[in-house]
């Protein structure tokens, strides 16, 4: 099979043993298993080859993206791992439709400058969009810090090209905004991980360019405090508001422990610390008066000094220069370095209706408590989307400790209407929360839908799924 693949691909596309021994290993360096073969196709046609000589010989295989996953997604151990890296054009961009066609191998950053051109934005973004590539975030519908305005990645793909495990090639690379010709095969692909066919191209919504924005760090006395002063903004500007991020004073101290040399958000510590961040998109809210102020930034200075008047903001800090937005922003893309200070981590992605964020964090407190109490929590929010990013220090090493914890933030979450998984896919990590915590019909029928598509079982095999 090698030899049939290495023919196909070229032998610099096929790689094994030593030159292989990068790829078993995820973004922060641990271990995901020794794959039998890295294979980098460059074309659709060769993922359709590679699939159906895989299929063949009921070989399974892993595809992977940018490999900064958080689950165990891309975990290949003896598996042929399929790399989209090759599949880095920008065929297009449409600014008057405000689409951009791309390949699944495209990275983030390089879709966030090649927009930035023409006066437009693809909204999507986290820490690591430097690396994190187009099929892996529609794979896992990823969300990012701009969830709030602009919904996950699921919201902003329009069309998609993806090949099926049997070889078949299936084109939904649809560019219209109303298209209900049959079943929604385009979202059944996006967030399944691989597991049922390979994103190769898609196609994405681009928004404005913001004129100008308005960010700040503010202080509250309370997480329910801080969602007034949110709904507040989104009534006052239209639902202008880009990102609502929570940091609670645990997580600033562990910023400053790994960053030394950075500044606090404020001269006192708080509690309760927020990243405001509205993005303007007209000349009134944007363009500078005579005294030199942003509407925008004025009006955000007012609503903050309205909620300080009223004992609603205990402090606030608002960015007067690219620069200080920068500063604002990096304590809180930080957070993947800041949880690998120290070892181990134990964390979480789970979300709740953001009116019930404030009964989570007090619920999972007592519960860590009560099974570590020396625990540190790192933990940071999309607030605004009610999305928790549960993370902190054990004190034990106890590895069952650590699984407790997990297995009762899982339980707190469920039993407030959340979700054990809000962002970062299900992978190997998840499998035992969507075992607990799954509708049993709903496991069923995508047991069937998995049956369906791929019948031999070879795409990301083991992952997303619990056996039956």
């Amino acid at each position: 099979m090698i030899e049939e693949l290495t023919g196909l691909l070229g032998k610099d596309h096929v790689l094994t043993g030593d030159d292989a021994g990068n790829w078993g290993q995820d973004w922060s360096g641990a271990p995901q298993g020794q794959p039998l073969a890295v294979l980098r196709p460059g074309t659709t046609e060769e993922v359709s080859e590679v699939l159906r000589l895989a299929n063949a010989h009921l070989a399974p295989v892993v595809p992977v993206s940018g490999n900064t996953g958080l689950t165990g997604g891309t975990r290949a151990e003896g598996a042929l791992l399929l790399s989209l890296d090759r599949f880095h054009r920008i065929r297009e961009i449409r600014p008057d439709a405000r689409i951009a066609v791309v390949e699944a191998g495209v990275v983030l950053a390089a879709l966030h400058d090649a927009t930035e051109d023409h006066g437009l934005i693809f909204p999507l973004t986290f820490g690591a969009r430097g690396s994190a590539m187009v099929g892996g975030f529609l794979s896992t519908n990823a969300g990012g810090s701009n969830v709030l305005r602009y919904g996950n990645a699921r919201n902003l793909c329009l069309g998609l090209e993806v090949v099926l495990p049997d070889g078949e090639v299936m084109n939904l690379m649809s560019e219209l905004h109303k298209d209900n010709s049959g079943f929604d095969l385009r979202d059944l692909m996006i967030g399944a991980e691989g597991t049922l066919g390979i994103i190769t191209a898609a196609v994405l919504k681009l928004h404005p360019k913001p004129a100008a924005h308005a960010t700040a760090m503010v202080a509250a006395p309370s997480v329910s405090e801080a969602l007034s002063l949110l709904n507040e903004l989104q009534q006052d500007t239209g639902g202008a508001v880009d990102a609502f991020e929570y940091m609670p004073r645990s997580y600033i101290e562990a910023y400053l422990e790994r960053f030394p040399d950075a500044r606090p958000p404020f001269e006192a510590p708080h509690e309760v610390n927020i990243l405001v961040e509205i993005g303007a998109l007209s000349a009134r809210d944007a363009q500078p008066g005579p005294d030199g102020a942003i509407p925008v930034t004025r009006r955000l200075e007012e609503i903050l000094g309205e909620f300080f008047e009223a004992g609603k903001v205990i402090d606030a800090v608002v960015a007067r220069s690219e620069a200080e937005r920068r500063e604002m922003w990096a304590r809180r893309e930080a957070a993947a370095e800041v949880s690998r200070l120290h070892d181990p981590v134990v964390d979480n992605d789970i979300a709740v209706p953001p009116d019930r964020m404030q009964a989570l964090l007090d619920r999972i407190a007592v519960r860590c408590d009560s099974l570590d109490p020396g625990l540190r929590s790192i933990s940071v929010a999309h607030l605004g989307d009610g999305n928790l990013h549960f993370a902190g220090w054990p004190e034990t090493r106890d590895p069952e400790v650590h699984a407790a914890i997990r297995t009762a933030v899982e339980a707190e979450t469920i039993a407030l209407g959340g979700s054990f998984s809000a962002e970062h896919g299900i992978g190997l990590a998840k499998k035992g929360a969507m075992a607990r915590h799954k509708d049993r019909t709903a496991l069923r029928t995508m047991r069937k839908i998995k049956r369906a598509l791929d019948p031999n079982g070879i795409l990301n095999p083991g992952k997303v799924l619990p056996e039956d």
